[in-house]
């Protein structure tokens, strides 16, 4: 809830790159824990996720690059 409330919040450009790693490593662990675990229907959502947050990040505009 705290990297969504400051990737919606204006400027905090450090924070958001943080809040994006967050997110990223989050659902990429979600998705691994699951596949580790041997439920690869439950691995789809996380990987969805981390992937719109990766696509996120990079096509974000110029004026919220660092």
């Amino acid at each position: 809830m705290a990297a969504a409330v400051v990737l919606v919040a204006p400027r905090l450009p450090r924070l958001k790159e943080w809040a994006y790693a967050g997110v990223l490593i989050n659902m990429t662990g979600a998705a691994a824990s699951n596949a580790a675990g041997h439920q690869y229907s439950g691995m789809i959502a996380p990987a969805a996720f981390a992937v719109l947050a990766l696509a996120s990040w990079a096509i974000r505009p110029g004026s919220r690059r660092l």
